[in-house]
This record gives structure tokens, C-alpha cells and sequence, in this order.
């Protein structure tokens, strides 16, 4: 088990426990935190974007070209943005920061 912490928009942090092989969107959705994940995790929208904090951001894989092209969707996208169904969490990654963007918007739904 690792620890996570989320930043929601308001800049509340909420520390989570964060089982392993869980993906960010999943613990969010386990804990109540706002994070839609409109696609399930299919890489088929960007609705899951965190912004993770620099400090771990070097600690995670490269994004695929495929999470690459959702987070061309995502508003308010940043050097760090990453699409939280994509990021697995492992014991390299406890105490990972992550921030809530203030927006997203549902493709999905258009």
C-alpha cells in the first residue's frame, strides 16, 4: 500500500491510501475524489487529467502517443499533465502529489 495525495481546485490536499496496480483514476473514484474517467479508463477521453507535481513527474513512464493525443483534449494542460487512468501505481510512487485541474470537458458527450 502507498500513500497519495490530491490537490482539488479549492488547494484542499486529500492523502489517500493508494493500493498498488491501482491507476490514479481508480483511487480517485475509490476515495471520492472528483475525477470523472468518462471513457473507464480506455484512453478515449481526457476527462481523468491530473497534473502531477514535478517532483514525481520524472519518476513516471513516458506517456504513450496514444495518452499524448488525449491530453491534446484536456484544458489547462501542462508540462506534467498526464491522464490519471494511465498512471499504475507502485512503491516507487508513494506520497505522489497530484492536481485536480480547475476544468475538464466531456468529448464524450458532444
Amino acid at each position: 500500500m502507498a500513500k497519495m495525495i490530491f490537490i482539488k481546485p479549492d488547494g484542499n490536499r486529500v492523502e489517500v491510501d493508494a493500493p498498488l496496480g491501482l491507476s490514479v483514476m481508480e483511487i480517485a473514484h475509490r476515495n471520492d475524489i472528483d475525477i470523472e474517467g468518462a471513457c473507464g479508463g480506455s484512453l478515449a477521453c481526457s476527462t481523468c487529467h491530473v497534473i502531477v507535481d514535478p517532483a514525481w513527474a520524472g519518476k513516471l513512464p513516458e506517456p504513450t502517443e496514444e495518452e499524448e493525443d488525449m491530453l491534446d483534449l484536456a484544458f489547462a494542460l501542462t508540462r506534467t499533465s498526464r491522464l490519471g487512468c494511465q498512471i499504475i501505481v507502485t512503491a516507487e510512487l508513494d506520497g505522489i502529489t497530484v492536481t485536480l485541474p480547475e476544468e475538464t470537458h466531456n468529448f464524450l458527450l458532444d
